[in-house]
């Protein structure tokens, strides 16, 4: 499945629910079914800066070049969030990801219903993506 598809699929869950506070549930919801983070990879280094609560992202990459992302956080509103963009984003290249336009979070109305802080928070969860893919993109070409 491509980027795309993956976020075509949450505006299309998200499209079918109109209540805010349904949404916000739908969104925890999608939290909890994030695989665990081990508790080792829970480090200052995969800490991202310019969250208001504690969220850590880390990524390898797999066998066939993909990236695998894995997070975590301490909010339930932000698990959500993240578990989205890890579902949308994991499994693919580094360019891919690179390339991606991540317009489902303006197509949901998510960022239109983030506090300040917690859109800074967001942006800084996209950018640690992009610092990823960029990073594995480079390893990759030097290969």
């Amino acid at each position: 499945m491509t980027i795309e598809d993956k976020q075509q699929e949450i505006i299309q869950e998200f499209g079918e629910i109109d209540d805010w506070m349904d949404r916000y549930a739908c969104i925890i919801d999608l939290g909890g079914q994030l695989p665990p983070m081990p508790e080792s990879a829970k480090t200052p280094q995969n800490l991202i800066e310019g969250c208001q609560s504690r969220v850590w992202l880390d990524a390898k990459l797999d066998d066939d070049g993909r990236l695998v992302f894995s997070a975590d956080s301490d909010a339930l509103i932000v698990k959500g969030i993240v578990s989205m963009l890890v579902d949308v984003l994991s499994g693919h290249t580094p360019q891919e990801i690179l390339d991606a336009d991540l317009h489902f979070i303006d197509d949901i109305g998510l960022s239109r219903h983030l506090s300040p802080t917690r859109s800074n928070g967001l942006l800084a969860m996209v950018r640690q993506i992009k610092a990823y893919a960029l990073a594995y993109a480079h390893i990759s070409e030097s290969k």
